[in-house]
């Protein structure tokens, strides 16, 4: 068993109760990504640990390796302000924290991840719009997951026949031929929204139209979808409560 004490920035994710007054913590950590690390409470309900254990709170853990799975996490403590995050921008961050659990292989370093993690949590802070914020963590996730966009044939396979395009996991956008969209159930996309995505993407041009914003929306989520193997997200389920 490793005795190495190792200092790390995180933040919880997910927490569950252990045994013998434990709890098992889902963290996103700044060189190791996602990891999963245990913490001894104690049984006081004012334990100092307990009331640092929560999401979107900066931390500074110490802890040392116990297996090759789970590390024993040795010392706690606060690095900053939790974020204050309500409503609709707390269900977006519950949202962001679900699809790091869900879709992350634990110890693989992602420091853009954790970068961009940090700067989704400051912009819903501060209440901008929350679906930017989200379009772009989004993407960085999937750049992070070898799933890139490759927007190039919405403008070099424009013709009179094409009617938008499909997006194919493993193989990009595919003209959807105004013949074939009758009879073909699978969703397709405007092309003057994907064109007007790209430019987002790559130029920083903004979406004006709500319509484009709609599609963008759309297609990360068939993405998503496809790599959560069609399993729902429980934090979706926020937003559709009033």
């Amino acid at each position: 068993m490793s005795n190495i004490q190792v200092e790390h920035h995180a933040f919880v994710l997910h927490s569950r109760p252990f045994k013998e007054n434990q709890q098992l913590l889902e963290l996103l950590t700044e060189y190791e990504g996602k990891t999963s690390a245990l913490v001894y409470v104690g049984q006081s309900k004012r334990s100092i640990k307990k009331g640092m254990i929560q999401p979107f709170l900066p931390l500074k853990l110490t802890f040392k390796d116990s297996n090759a799975n789970l590390k024993r996490i040795t010392g706690i403590e606060a690095i900053g302000n939790s974020y204050s995050l309500s409503k609709h921008y707390l269900y977006s961050g519950f949202y962001v924290n679900e699809l790091l659990v869900k879709l992350l292989t634990n110890d693989i370093v992602c420091e853009d991840v954790f970068k961009q993690y940090q700067l989704t949590l400051i912009s819903l802070s501060e209440n901008l719009p929350i679906a930017p914020q989200l379009r772009q963590f989004e993407l960085c996730l999937l750049e992070e997951l070898g799933q890139s966009f490759d927007f190039s044939p919405v403008f070099n396979e424009v013709t009179d026949n094409v009617a938008g395009f499909y997006y194919v996991i493993e193989q990009g956008f595919v003209p959807a031929y105004n013949y074939s969209i009758s009879n073909i159930t699978t969703p397709w996309f405007n092309t003057e929204h994907l064109q007007s995505i790209a430019e987002h993407i790559y130029h920083g041009a903004e979406l004006i139209h709500k319509e484009a914003e709609h599609t963008f929306k759309l297609l990360m989520r068939n993405v998503l979808t496809h790599l959560l193997d069609g399993k729902p997200l429980n934090s979706r389920k926020l937003f559709e409560k009033k």
